[in-house]
């Protein structure tokens, strides 16, 4: 599979999802304090994310 989640500790011990793409971390998020919670994060990505809009900031738009 080209991309995946993935949870991992960072160095003050609190677990982060990054998301990769071709082994390219594409986005990572927040600290939490359990492995939980990120798993949490993940599948609220996999069921709100789809359908998501995308809202476009940038100046030139």
């Amino acid at each position: 599979m080209a991309h995946k989640f993935e949870i991992y500790k960072d160095k003050k011990g609190e677990y982060r999802v990054r998301f990769k793409y071709n082994s390219e971390v594409m986005f990572s998020t927040e600290g939490y304090t359990t492995k939980k919670s990120a798993q949490n994060a993940i599948d609220s990505m996999k069921k709100n994310g789809p359908g998501a809009p995308v809202e476009d900031n940038s100046e030139d738009a």
